[in-house]
């Protein structure tokens, strides 16, 4: 004898199935995950260390409105941040350029600085950023 009626309503539903599939959807998040990681753009960022040595920062400021600003000094024409780059980048070869720009700044400003920055011959690049404010995105 069935306790279920042959034309009745299900009232139970099996989860094996459902668990299944998520488990499985599950693994395949886990190892697409790495791939999903890797930068488009390649950025050499600073690395945290506990030695003595200085590092020379280059900064360049790129705000919304108004010139360029290298190490708060505003520039009047693009050729004056490849001219300071480069002597900059003669004096400590191991120079670190870090673009600050804001947020409202069209990509296409900063890629103009970012090739600007490269034509002086300087290769070591970061963006700055500051963290999230908790609660916003």
């Amino acid at each position: 004898m069935t306790s279920a009626p042959q034309n009745g309503v299900i009232a139970g539903i099996n989860i094996t199935p459902l668990v299944d599939v998520s488990l499985v959807l599950l693994v395949i998040f886990i190892v697409t995950a790495k791939l999903v990681v890797t930068p488009v753009v390649p950025l050499e960022l600073p690395r945290a260390s506990q030695s003595q040595e200085v590092q020379v920062i280059f900064a360049v400021a790129v705000p919304k409105t108004g010139p360029i600003l290298v190490d708060g000094a505003p520039l009047a024409a693009d050729e004056a941040l490849v001219r300071l780059a480069r002597d900059a980048s003669t004096r400590d070869p191991g120079l670190r350029v870090v673009i600050d720009a804001d947020g409202a700044v069209s990509h296409r400003r900063v890629i103009h600085v970012l090739d600007l920055i490269r034509r002086a011959g300087v290769a070591r690049v970061a963006f700055g950023a500051l963290p999230a404010e908790a609660g916003s995105e």
